[in-house]
């Protein structure tokens, strides 16, 4: 089971626990650990404001933003390198630029 459980997963779970099953027999019926069951519940919990959390919006908000965070860093370093070569390439020293042509 993923960390997060799927809206529509969570949806299936809230109601068969509202409709009286335990929460072993949830977890048997869905083929997961009991764990999840639980987990599952405590975010509903959370989404619907009855418990104090981060919601289910803002954690795949945060999710897409280290992500994204993630690439932009790649993207810096292949960037640097690139900056680091053609430095050595042209022969400058460190720190050293060369002048822009004026257009």
């Amino acid at each position: 089971m993923p960390r997060s459980c799927p809206p529509e997963f969570r949806r299936k779970v809230i109601d068969l626990v509202a409709s009286g099953r335990k929460t072993a027999e949830v977890a048997q019926l869905l083929g997961v650990s009991d764990r999840t069951i639980y987990v599952c519940r405590r975010q509903h919990l959370i989404d619907t404001g009855q418990l104090p959390g981060t919601t289910g919006s803002d954690l795949s908000e945060l999710a897409a933003t280290r992500k994204r965070t993630a690439e932009l860093g790649a993207e810096l370093a292949i960037h640097r390198r690139a900056a680091e070569l053609l430095t050595r390439h042209l022969r400058l020293p460190p720190g050293a630029r060369r002048a822009r042509p004026r257009d």
